[in-house]
């Protein structure tokens, strides 16, 4: 490493600031909820689930994050996680102090209508999904337990993780569930076995093959209006459409932030990149969309970014090849990304996840908020690239490569997702073709003992080292 990028690293008093304002934030929302449910509830909840007590106090893997980084890209990173740890503040005392009016929701339905009934909300996913994030290792005791019952093991560790939790009773206390027939078979077939373990009132929301369609759109927006009266009749919600209208703009408002970030980010080097672009969209599309505080957390990273990009500024020190990440992200090895700008200077650009073609919802009636939900449900997380024909998952690909001006791919290849390891043949013929460098890399995305990080590093090793003829930056 050369002095210049070492110079570049060091911290600043600032860095060191913000890091500690974070710190000092997570603390204070944590003692905030505990005065706001009660010292009594608090202790009788983490007794309740064991694995909130492990996402609070094993936050050791969020420094990991901030390694290497410093100045507006480390600010926005800290944004995010400021975001999601006051908003699961937010979503715990729901789950403690308003059972009664409690709906578990799918990754894949967002949850703006529950929000419209005046609900409060719980992703069946949250702690896979986000509690892997800061405290890996969390679900692998109900993935065990879904293969105890008989589970398949080679189901995908999301469906699993989601089952295990219903079989060992980790649920929330609800009055409903809301899911639907997307973005794949695994993940709406395991709502049979939650519904049949919790006793909870579910409804499946069926999900067309063609959803570009109008006939498609149509017969979801149907689907949004029996799921409407579904929960009227058993939940004490009622819809409020001036209410849902209010979410809805301020959704709109946080997708134009968000394409405003996109634009930015084609610039090379990228005045922003990773957790800022991917799992900001993640927290703010499948858990606290039309919400006050996703507003604000885009609306300052894009501030941050467009700095940088004012100033001509890098996200990185040193920003060497640009990168996007197909498939769902590696909640596994969720810090990736921070470790491979150290180690060769590598990019993320984009995600499957992230990118999509969500409208803007027209708010002016009833009807058009349905149709506009219905369209932005359908291509919702993964459901976009993961239901319909192959085209729906290998066209934005390439369009993102181009677009976004990428060096290489890399697919994150799952092995529960069957479906999409099908389709990586097809990848790899493509990429060939177009002369781009890809790199498939073998994981398991909510169990780490799969494939462990170091695995993970050396295929990443190898294909920089002898495909990208890569120096390492971090000897």
């Amino acid at each position: 490493m050369t002095k210049s990028r070492k110079e570049k690293q060091k911290i600043s008093i600032h860095d060191i600031w913000l890091i500690s304002r974070f710190i000092l934030r997570a603390c204070i929302g944590i003692v905030q909820l505990v005065i706001k449910v009660g010292p009594r509830k608090a202790i009788k909840t983490t007794r309740r689930y064991p694995w909130l007590k492990e996402m609070l106090l094993n936050m050791k893997i969020a420094f990991n994050f901030l390694k290497g980084r410093s100045g507006n890209y480390l600010e926005a990173v800290l944004v995010v996680f400021e975001e999601m740890q006051k908003g699961t503040m937010e979503l715990l005392e729901g789950i403690i102090n308003h059972e009664d009016k409690l709906v578990i929701h799918q990754v894949a339905l967002q949850p703006e209508i529950l929000m419209g009934m005046g609900l409060k909300t719980w992703m069946a996913g949250f702690v896979p999904w986000i509690g892997t994030v800061v405290s890996p290792g969390v679900t692998e005791e109900y993935i065990d337990a879904s293969e105890n019952e008989g589970i398949p093991s080679d189901l995908c560790s999301a469906s699993r993780s989601i089952i295990g939790f219903a079989l060992e009773n980790q649920f929330p206390n609800a009055v409903a569930i809301v899911a639907s027939a997307m973005p794949c078979d695994g993940v709406s077939n395991m709502y049979s076995v939650i519904e049949r373990k919790t006793k909870i009132p579910t409804f499946m929301a069926d999900a067309p093959y063609d959803f570009y369609s109008d006939r498609g759109v149509d017969y979801f927006v149907k689907e949004l209006e029996r799921m409407i009266s579904f929960l009227e009749a058993n939940t004490p919600g009622r819809m409020d459409w001036d209410r849902l209208r209010e979410i809805c703009e301020l959704r709109n408002r946080t997708v134009e932030l968000e394409l405003d970030l996109w634009d930015m980010i084609r610039q090379k080097p990228s005045p922003m990149a990773a957790e800022p672009i991917y799992l900001s969209h993640i927290w703010f599309q499948a858990v606290r969309p039309g919400c006050e505080e996703s507003y604000r957390m885009f609306k300052r990273i894009a501030e941050l970014c467009e700095d940088n990009f004012r100033l001509g500024k890098s996200a990185l020190p040193d920003e060497r090849y640009r990168v996007v990440l197909w498939n769902a992200p590696m909640i596994d090895f969720s810090d990736i990304f921070a470790w491979a700008e150290k180690r060769y200077g590598v990019s993320l650009i984009m995600d499957m996840l992230t990118y999509n073609h969500h409208p803007f919802i027209d708010t002016s009636t009833p009807e058009t908020m349905l149709r506009g939900l219905a369209k932005t449900g359908l291509q919702s997380l993964m459901g976009r690239h993961t239901r319909g024909p192959c085209e729906n998952y290998i066209d934005d690909l390439f369009y993102i490569y181009e677009h976004f001006n990428l060096d290489m791919i890399w697919v994150a290849s799952s092995f529960g997702c069957r479906n999409t390891k099908g389709l990586l043949g097809i990848v790899r013929e493509k990429c060939r073709e177009k002369g781009i460098p890809l790199l498939s890399i073998d994981h398991e995305i909510f169990d780490a003992r799969t494939v462990p990080r170091a695995n993970v590093m050396n295929q990443v090793d190898d294909f920089m080292i002898n495909i990208m003829e890569a120096e390492r930056l971090d000897r």
